[in-house]
């Protein structure tokens, strides 16, 4: 099952601390995947950063942000067992939704008994 990934970014908080202004500190997120059949599966994370991280030579003005540079942030986080646990439920969501389900009532219960009426045929007049 080929599972195709799209990310998503569904906010994030900022602050400022006494060398930077709109640092980014939190983020909300959302991976979706999409398989062959066009079944989808939605994980929801949060990505924090730590401000007193962030390297002054190296920061990008809050002005200059981009889905695209945020999202790559997420993802460099969002690696090894984390990946793969954020994969697997995204593929149990899509699992589920193939699932076949029949639901029975007491007479299509295998235990049943219950006899279908056929009424007789019907003399010709």
């Amino acid at each position: 099952m080929a599972i195709t990934y799209t990310w998503k970014l569904k906010s994030f908080k900022k602050t400022s601390n006494d060398n930077l202004e709109n640092v980014v500190f939190q983020t909300y997120w959302e991976k979706i995947g999409t398989d062959e059949d066009g079944k989808t599966g939605t994980f929801v994370g949060a990505t924090p950063f730590d401000p007193a991280n962030v390297d002054p030579n190296n920061f990008t003005l809050y002005e200059s942000l981009t889905e695209e540079i945020v999202l790559d942030w997420i993802k460099s986080v969002v690696v090894g067992s984390y990946a793969t646990h954020v994969n697997e439920q995204i593929a149990s969501q899509i699992n589920t939704q193939k699932e076949t389900i029949t639901e029975h009532n007491e007479e299509t219960f295998p235990w049943s008994t219950a006899t279908v009426y056929v009424p007789p045929e019907t003399p010709p007049v």
